[in-house]
């Protein structure tokens, strides 16, 4: 008679951790809402301008 442990085979399944979806925009911290969104460099914005305020504001940090 088989045991129940030998019935079934030892799988090791690595699973990904799932990837965060990004909710607020960087610079403001506002919700992002699906109609108004500004995707720059793999990230998501609110608009147009905090983007380009997201990008001064690290360019001012690096000096």
């Amino acid at each position: 008679m088989v045991t129940e442990q030998a019935k079934t085979p030892a799988v090791a399944v690595e699973t990904k951790p799932k990837e965060e979806k990004q909710t607020n925009c960087l610079s403001c911290n506002k919700p992002i809402k699906k109609i108004r969104r500004y995707y720059r460099d793999g990230k998501y914005y609110c608009t147009k301008k905090c983007w380009v305020s997201f990008i001064k504001k690290s360019k001012s940090e690096e000096k």
